[in-house]
């Protein structure tokens, strides 16, 4: 059911030294900042040969990365994402064997223009999985 690993999400107080660290201190490509109101995020990727590290930011005050923040202040690993071939059957199986859905279970469109859905974290050994339809 999986596919590759699509990115790894890291939440950050302060996009803006994030990207400069990524872009001037290692030397990545960073793309532009893309606001995400639905995920309440705005979002950086940081472009690799073989995966992209995606930088979060809270976007307003009920985002669920301010809550992260909270709890982490300096930032940290958030989620990972999976590609999957279909969401919906994805979803389905994932339920049937007992996961759960963040959300309503409905996929939403996310950074990629690409349906995604949330798994919850206790789930998946206290890693917030997310997949995407590719």
């Amino acid at each position: 059911m999986l596919g590759r690993v699509n990115h790894i999400a890291i939440a950050v107080p302060d996009l803006a030294a994030a990207v400069a660290t990524y872009r001037d201190t290692l030397g990545a490509t960073v793309s532009k900042p893309q606001a995400l109101p639905d995920h309440g995020v705005t979002v950086v990727f940081v472009e690799l040969a073989n995966t992209k590290v995606e930088l979060l930011e809270p976007l307003g005050d009920g985002s669920p990365i301010a809550a992260f923040l909270e709890k982490a202040p300096a930032g940290g690993m958030h989620h990972i994402c999976y590609e999957v071939d279909d969401i919906l059957a994805a979803r389905d199986r994932l339920v049937a064997s007992g996961a759960r859905v963040l959300g309503d279970g409905s996929p939403k469109t996310g950074a990629h223009g690409k349906p995604v859905l949330f798994l919850h974290p206790k789930d998946f050994m206290g890693t917030l999985v997310e997949l995407e339809q590719v």
